[in-house]
C-alpha cells in the first residue's frame, strides 16, 4: 500500500488532469445533444428562503442582457422592497414593475378584497405574458394566491399551456405550489428550510428579506 505522504505530487497532478479530461469529454458529449431553446415555465417553491430572491436574480440577468421583462407582485405589493426601488429607478425602460398585492391575507383580513387584488394581478400578468416583447415575466408570490384559491389554478395552467408565447419565460414563486402547476413546469426548485433567524426572534431586515 502506498504511503500518502510519499506520493509524488507530479503523479497526483497528472491523475487529476486525466480525471478532469474524462469529465470534460463526457460533458461535451452531453452538451452536443442539447440544441433547442424554448420559453420555460419555472416554479420556485418550498418553505425555505430564496424563492423571490431567485426570481429577481433571473430578472436582473434579463436586464443585463438587454432583454425586456416584467414583474407582477401578487402579495408583497404594499411593501417598499429593494428590488422594486432598483428596477423602477434604474431599469424602468427594460422592466415593467406592477405591485398588485396589498399584503398577506392576515393583514387585509378581507377575503373578497384579496381575491379582487389577485384577479387584477392576474389580468395584468396575462397582458404582459401575451406581449412577445417580454422575454421573461416574474409572477412573484402567485403561489400564495393559488394556495388560498384567490385564483383558480386550472385557469392559470390553461393559460400557460395555451397562450404563453413559445419563447417567453414565466417564473412563478411562493410556497405550496399546486401540483397542477408543478406538472406543467419545465423547471421546479424547492427551497428547503434548514435554519431561519425569524425562529430566533430576529425580524426581517432590509437587504435580506426586502
Amino acid at each position: 500500500m502506498t504511503d500518502p505522504k510519499t506520493t509524488d505530487p507530479a503523479d497526483d497532478l497528472a491523475r487529476h488532469a486525466q480525471k478532469m479530461a474524462k469529465k470534460k469529454a463526457a460533458r461535451d458529449r452531453i452538451m452536443a445533444t442539447k440544441e433547442g431553446e424554448k420559453g420555460l415555465i419555472i416554479v420556485h417553491t418550498g418553505a425555505g428562503k430564496g424563492k423571490s430572491s431567485s426570481g429577481f436574480g433571473m430578472i436582473l440577468r434579463c436586464i443585463a442582457h438587454g432583454m425586456p421583462c416584467a414583474v407582477v407582485q401578487f402579495i408583497k405589493g404594499a411593501w417598499d422592497t429593494g428590488e422594486r426601488r432598483l428596477i423602477e429607478s434604474h431599469f424602468a425602460d427594460l422592466c415593467q414593475f406592477f405591485a398588485m398585492g396589498e399584503g398577506f391575507t392576515w393583514e387585509t383580513q378581507d377575503k373578497e378584497r384579496d381575491i379582487a387584488a389577485a384577479r387584477r394581478g392576474w389580468e395584468k400578468a396575462k397582458d404582459l405574458i401575451r406581449d412577445e416583447r417580454n422575454r421573461m415575466v416574474l409572477l412573484d408570490e402567485i403561489n400564495i394566491a393559488l394556495r388560498y384559491d384567490y385564483l383558480p389554478v386550472d385557469e392559470v395552467v390553461a393559460f400557460l399551456k395555451e397562450e404563453k408565447p413559445a419563447m417567453t419565460h414565466v417564473v412563478l414563486t411562493g410556497r405550496n405550489a399546486k401540483e397542477e402547476l408543478i406538472e406543467i413546469a419545465d423547471l421546479v426548485t424547492e427551497m428547503t428550510l434548514v435554519k431561519h433567524p425569524f425562529r430566533s426572534g430576529i425580524k426581517g431586515q432590509k437587504g435580506v428579506e426586502f
